[in-house]
């Protein structure tokens, strides 16, 4: 017995079971130390195994170049070949397929995409004016979900952007996901500071003089005459003519906006009363009433000036108002009267209110409801204003029940009541 056995005997005589640590065979010929040969019935085991067992699925690749995995099944070569052929194919089209412009709702196909950006923009500025001033404008272009802006406008043709797009791997995993194969390419202008006033090759000016020293080649500016004259310049010369549709300039109205509130017809009644006491039997005078505004109090008030008054004249002496305070107190309306003649504003009125302000005049003060008449002067100009717009109306709220009551009729409809409530004879007599 060698050494090893000898080593074993005494383990078995110590009581330990050697078959159960190191397997039956071990114990008489097999040297437990040595590295052990491999086992072929175990190899033989396992390869029986990994053939009984179905191999995993192979990987498909999709015209993304991703790929995806089908869990049991092996890829079906004609099916991946058809679905291949047909992104080719999808792809084709949208490659000769036309980006179209779309801007403020308009769209075009864009037939030319070898043009640049730039030129697409000055093209459309002659349609679109915000598209005018070209440091303004942006370019993106929208290819179904994808969006890419154009960082040289000047430089890159629209056939190029669309092309870079198309054959990214963005646009093409977009493709493969979405429902829709065949999107359109939209090429849009983003005006992103609008210049306000006019287009960078024109401009406003006080005089023709300060228009033609400016390097604008068309120049507005006013004349004495009251007119808006336009200036084109030209290799051949200057040409200048009266401008017909101004458009540069925003719209305006004369009138008057209020920074105060209406005067209240309290104030006007309490005038009203003054004035008519003037008007005595056989004997009618005109008078004055200045109406300020008290900044502290907020509120208004009538001021009468010392005047000598006549039928159809009045001298009021403004010197040593105590009102005349501008810290404190605002002139706000001269009031005068015509007693019982119409409210109108006379020449002689037009003399006397050539101050920049809101002038009134009260009429007819011998009917119950006298008229009343209101314009401002403004710039050597006269301006006729409704009066409502400074004073408190008359007009209240009223029960919207009351309308209940109350049925229109047209004049043609009841004509035709009439004549079916006379004899016919009498018809034609009362159509006329």
């Amino acid at each position: 017995m060698s050494e090893n056995s000898s080593i074993f005997t005494e383990l078995e005589d110590d009581g330990l079971d050697i078959e159960a640590i190191f397997g039956s065979e071990t114990a008489s010929t097999e040297n437990p130390f040595e590295i052990p040969e491999p086992d072929r019935k175990q190899e033989a085991s396992t390869e029986q195994k990994a053939e009984e067992t179905p191999p995993p699925a192979p990987e498909k690749k999709t015209a993304a170049g991703k790929e995806e995995k089908k869990a049991g099944k092996p890829a079906d070569p004609i099916s991946s070949a058809v679905e291949t052929k047909a992104q080719e194919n999808s792809q084709k089209g949208l490659y000769d397929k036309l980006p179209i412009f779309y801007h403020k709702g308009a769209k075009e196909t864009i037939e030319d995409t070898s043009m640049t950006f730039e030129e697409l923009r000055i093209r459309k500025s002659e349609d679109f004016t915000d598209l005018e001033a070209g440091k303004y404008v942006s370019w993106s272009i929208e290819y179904g979900t994808i969006r890419k802006d154009v960082k040289d406008p000047e430089g890159t043709t629209i056939a190029s952007m669309k092309e870079s797009v198309e054959r990214s791997r963005e646009f093409l995993e977009m493709l493969r996901k979405s429902k829709d194969k065949n999107p359109d390419c939209f090429v849009k202008p983003k005006v992103t500071m609008k210049s306000k006033g006019t287009a960078a090759y024109k401009g406003v000016f006080g005089s023709a003089e300060e228009a033609r020293q400016s390097d604008k080649i068309i120049c507005l500016f006013p004349a004495s005459d009251g007119k808006i004259y336009e200036m084109r310049k030209a290799e051949q010369g200057e040409f200048i003519a009266p401008k017909n549709k101004v458009t540069e300039f925003q719209s305006a109205k004369a009138g008057f906006i209020p920074a105060l509130p209406p005067i209240p017809m309290s104030l006007i009644g309490q005038i009203i009363a003054f004035f008519r006491s003037f008007m005595r039997e056989h004997e009618e005078y005109e008078a004055l009433a200045l109406i300020y505004w008290d900044k502290l109090e907020k509120e208004y008030f009538a001021y009468v000036p010392k005047q000598t008054v006549e039928k159809s004249h009045l001298d009021a002496d403004l010197r040593d108002c105590p009102y005349d305070d501008e810290s404190r107190f605002i002139r706000y309306a001269d009031i005068h009267s015509h007693n019982s003649m119409e409210a109108f504003f006379s020449s002689e009125d037009d003399w006397d209110e050539s101050e920049t302000g809101l002038y009134l005049v009260l009429g007819e003060l011998d009917h119950f409801f006298p008229e009343i008449k209101a314009r401002i002067f403004c710039g050597g100009s006269f301006v006729p204003i409704d009066p409502a717009t400074v004073i408190e109306g008359l007009e209240q709220e009223y029960p919207q029940g009351w309308h209940e009551h109350v049925t229109c009729r047209k004049r043609e409809s009841r004509l035709s009541a009439r004549r079916k409530a006379v004899p016919e004879d009498l018809d034609d007599e009362i159509s006329h």
